[in-house]
């Protein structure tokens, strides 16, 4: 798959279960909030999260979507998750507050801030 063939079942929703994986193997299932635009699939988290440690030692990553909770609603992609920067970067913090507007708009920055957590964002791409 290329990034521009994002399959269908991402396009509506809001959140997916997402899914990193320990040195040792063992995944860590977390749901996630998106935005998708143009075939493009993003997320936001923090520099030091446990998922962000764990996207650094490795890279691939599974994404279903799911409920806010996180009990999965379709099957499993693997997908290779891309830390954004710049231009990119700014896009998709745009697209994640337009589709998110309270929880990401306001409540996930203002803990940012006060936690002094760095907001990172990714590109999920279909592998």
């Amino acid at each position: 798959m290329s990034r521009n063939d994002l399959p269908g079942q991402f396009v509506d929703r809001k959140t997916i279960l997402f899914t990193t994986y320990r040195r040792d193997g063992r995944p860590v299932g977390t749901p996630v909030s998106i935005a998708v635009k143009g075939g493009r699939l993003f997320i936001r988290s923090y520099k030091e999260s446990g998922k962000a440690k764990r996207i650094r030692n490795n890279p691939l990553v599974d994404a279903a979507p799911s409920t806010f909770r996180g009990k999965p609603l379709g099957s499993t992609v693997r997908m290779r998750a891309i830390l954004l920067d710049g231009d990119a970067a700014r896009l998709a913090s745009r697209l994640i507050v337009r589709q998110h507007r309270m929880l990401h708009g306001f409540l996930v920055p203002t803990l940012h801030r006060l936690l002094r957590h760095t907001t990172i964002y990714y590109e999920l791409i279909p592998v």
